[in-house]
Formats: structure tokens, C-alpha cells, sequence
């Protein structure tokens, strides 16, 4: 199955992978098919539990408070969205008539309970090992993000560059590579017109980022 090979797993028992994306108003409409409504439920805890022992291994110096904060962000509807969104899982849905016809599967919400049906599904069929090889790219992709948070170059950036009166910089998206759900993108950052630095990621934000990163070490901050 083509989704298979997205989410780099493949179901020893496939009923799992079509009950986990089987939305509740498909259900209604077939009498043979399950709701991943179930599976959710246990993918919540799954995914709490994987996300709760990474930070606790990996942010060792962090107290209780944001270790708790690290959590919710990387495990949040919003994240779970852009998860879901980088392995197309909408485009994979089985949606009554309704939800197709009002878009159901770009709804937030849906993504996400989604995404937390899938991990349901891989766990039970591969276990916590598999679940965790699926979920830590994700929760790591968060971490990163979360880390550029705390040293934030463009910010940094345009705080030196205001310095000088009449000076400004912007942001261009240089190009794009690789499939939809593994896509990178490389931006360059300019100070009035001129590239003063690049950078590539996986989203458009951590491009950004890299690129007023970059910048600011080749004027010769310590990043």
C-alpha cells in the first residue's frame, strides 16, 4: 500500500491500518466497518508516554515545569496536525459523503485524532517499538523547533541590524527538494538586496532560522 511505504511500516494485520482510517461518519454509512474512535483513544496514551520518556532522556537539565511544556507543545492538536499533514494522512481517510463534501480531512481536529489512531494501530501490531520508531521523528522534528524557540537567530538578527539606521533584512524562499512528505526547504536571508546567509529544513520556520543563523556567524557571533 502506497501510505505504507510513507509511513515507512508495513501492517502485519492491515485491518488495523483501515480501522485506524476509518472516520466515525464512514462508519455510519457501512455496517462492516469499524471507527478509529477506539484506536484514538489508545494512541493518546501511547503517544504521551513516548514523548514523555524522550524529553525525559534527552532534556536532562530541565526541570519538571518544562519538561511538561515540551510535552504538550510536540503532542498538542496543532502539532499533531503538521504531522499529519507531512505524510498526507488526509488524502488517506475514509470519510462519510458529509465530511467529503464540507473537507473534512484539511479539519485540524480530524487530522490529529487521526494521527493519534494510526500510532494506536502500529502499536498494537508491531508494538511499542514500532510505535516508537514512528513517532520519534516526529516528537525530534518538534524538539528542534522548540530549541530554535530558544535562540531565536532572526529575532537576534534584526536586533543587529537595527542597529544600523536604514538597513533591513528579508526572508526568500530559494528553492524546494525532495517528496511531499519528507520536503525541504532552503531560504536566503538578504540585508538591503545582497544574500548574507542560507539555510535549509524541513519546514519553511527552521529554514528561516538557519539562514539568520548563518548570517550572524559570518558577522562573527558565536552561534
Amino acid at each position: 500500500m502506497q501510505f505504507e511505504e510513507i509511513i515507512k511500516y508495513t501492517f502485519k494485520k492491515p485491518a488495523l491500518l483501515e480501522q485506524a482510517l476509518t472516520h466515525s461518519s464512514y462508519a455510519n454509512e457501512r455496517a462492516d466497518r469499524k471507527s478509529n474512535e477506539r484506536l484514538e483513544f489508545l494512541g493518546d496514551s501511547v503517544l504521551g508516554m513516548i514523548a514523555s520518556e524522550y524529553f525525559f532522556k534527552n532534556k536532562i537539565s530541565c526541570p519538571e515545569g518544562d519538561l511538561t511544556r515540551l510535552r504538550s507543545n510536540a503532542v498538542c492538536e496543532k502539532s499533531l496536525c503538521e504531522y499529519a499533514k507531512s505524510i498526507n494522512l488526509g488524502e488517506h481517510l475514509y470519510l462519510g459523503k458529509g465530511e467529503k463534501n464540507t473537507r473534512g480531512s484539511e479539519r485540524p481536529s480530524m487530522l490529529a485524532d487521526a494521527f493519534e489512531a494510526l500510532i494506536a494501530a502500529i502499536y498494537l501490531d508491531g508494538g511499542m517499538a514500532a510505535a516508537k520508531k514512528f513517532v520519534l521523528p516526529f516528537i525530534g522534528a518538534s524538539a528542534a523547533d522548540e530549541g530554535e524557540q530558544f535562540n531565536d537567530y532572526k529575532t537576534i538578527l534584526q536586533e543587529v541590524v537595527q542597529k544600523t539606521p536604514g538597513e533591513s533584512v528579508e526572508y526568500v524562499l530559494a528553492g524546494t527538494s525532495g517528496p511531499d512528505h519528507e520536503k525541504s526547504f532552503e531560504f536566503e536571508v538578504r540585508l538591503n538586496s545582497n544574500v548574507i546567509g542560507s539555510g535549509t529544513g524541513s519546514s519553511k520556520k527552521r529554514a528561516e532560522q538557519q539562514a539568520a543563523r548563518e548570517a550572524l556567524r559570518l558577522m562573527g557571533y558565536d552561534f
